[in-house]
């Protein structure tokens, strides 16, 4: 059984392996901001996508996408501002989210959500 603790950062690896197979660029990995952390910042297809990595073991009663609530919308939302401020990136940006499901150390489900929300919160 996978050890709790590994949970995120096998799954941020999953999820980035993931992207990086489906041609996108990653420019960024657990990026602060505030204190708090962006998982992934890559680009696509003229986009800057934030990624949002939510992972699980089998047996968590929650659905890892429900833990991306209005709160941690409008962090990532704030974070994505800054990113682009200081970088000076004229890309549209888009917030998706990938849930990573660990049925044990081998076998897991990823979902990857495009545009998860939209920044008018």
């Amino acid at each position: 059984m996978i050890i709790q603790q590994e949970v995120g950062k096998r799954g941020e690896q999953v999820a980035s392996d993931y992207l990086t197979a489906k041609g996108y660029r990653i420019l960024e990995q657990n990026w602060y901001f505030r204190k708090k952390e962006i998982d992934i910042i890559a680009e696509k297809d003229d986009f800057l996508v934030i990624i949002e990595v939510k992972s699980r073991s089998i047996g968590f009663h929650e659905d890892p996408k429900d833990a991306v609530n209005i709160k941690k919308q409008r962090f990532l939302i704030q974070a994505a501002n800054a990113y682009v401020y200081k970088y000076d990136i004229e890309l549209e940006v888009r917030f998706d989210i990938i849930t990573v499901v660990f049925y044990n150390e081998h076998e897991y489900k990823l979902n990857h959500i495009d545009d998860a929300f939209y920044p008018t919160l």
